[in-house]
């Protein structure tokens, strides 16, 4: 099912866009779920990571599209956004967004299928294995080929990925049991590491590809070092 989200604050236009968009799931046989927002404050606020494509308005009065882009690209870096506009010039500026398009509003919907017809081509994000994280700034999607290493941190972790450090309240343990089948192991009662960033082990240290080193226990040194192994076989 595709999770496909409208945020505009003309709400004649939400109605319009959600019936092209039920209109195109029904040509295509897809099963489509449509989510609907007035600000980009409200979309912000109540995201849902499950969201597959946006279609955002950028001349908002509140919070306008592209402020409210910014702060997606922070929770969902795959996220597809199509900014809607009345203004070609206000468009350009969201590809730094890593916008997918942009539509100039009236609408028909013979542009919506084209963007849709594309957009399911190339741009599905759901290929890679991702994890859920929440924190006070709200919830992240992170996408597990950018996840380096995970550590204790305040009595919470913290989640080292390729683009930023986010603060995470889950517990080790259950992060643990949920990564343990993607290729990550727990090298230290603080620490879960990512094999596929790992360049080499020296006595109780672990060094990755980025240069960054971190602990391995004693301990669980001789489980981590055949689970790196077989792992590396696999690649051979």
């Amino acid at each position: 099912m595709l999770h496909i989200a409208i945020c505009d604050d003309e709400k004649d236009f939400v109605i319009y866009l959600t019936e092209l968009i039920y209109q195109y799931a029904a040509e295509t046989g897809e099963e489509m779920k449509v989510s609907t927002f007035y600000d980009g404050m409200e979309l912000i606020e109540g995201y849902d990571t499950t969201i597959d494509l946006i279609f955002l308005d950028i001349q908002m009065k509140l919070v306008n599209g592209l402020r409210t882009a910014e702060r997606i690209r922070q929770m969902d870096e795959k996220v597809g956004i199509i900014f809607l506009t009345t203004l070609t010039q206000c468009a350009l500026e969201g590809y730094k967004y890593q916008a997918t398009n942009y539509i100039i509003k009236p609408m028909k919907y013979v542009r919506l299928k084209a963007e849709m017809d594309d957009w399911r081509k190339h741009n599905r994000k759901n290929d890679s294995p991702a994890i859920v994280v929440a924190n006070d700034s709200g919830k992240y999607k992170i996408f597990l080929n950018t996840l380096r290493y995970v550590e204790t941190f305040n009595r919470n972790l913290l989640v080292h990925t390729e683009q930023e450090n986010i603060i995470c309240y889950r517990s080790m343990k259950e992060l643990e049991q949920e990564l343990a089948e993607h290729g990550f192991v727990r090298c230290h009662t603080s620490y879960i590491v990512n094999l596929f960033f790992v360049k080499g082990v020296n006595k109780l240290e672990i060094t990755l590809v980025t240069g960054e080193i971190i602990p391995i226990s004693q301990p669980k040194r001789k489980q981590f070092m055949e689970q790196l192994a077989e792992y590396w076989g696999n690649l051979l």
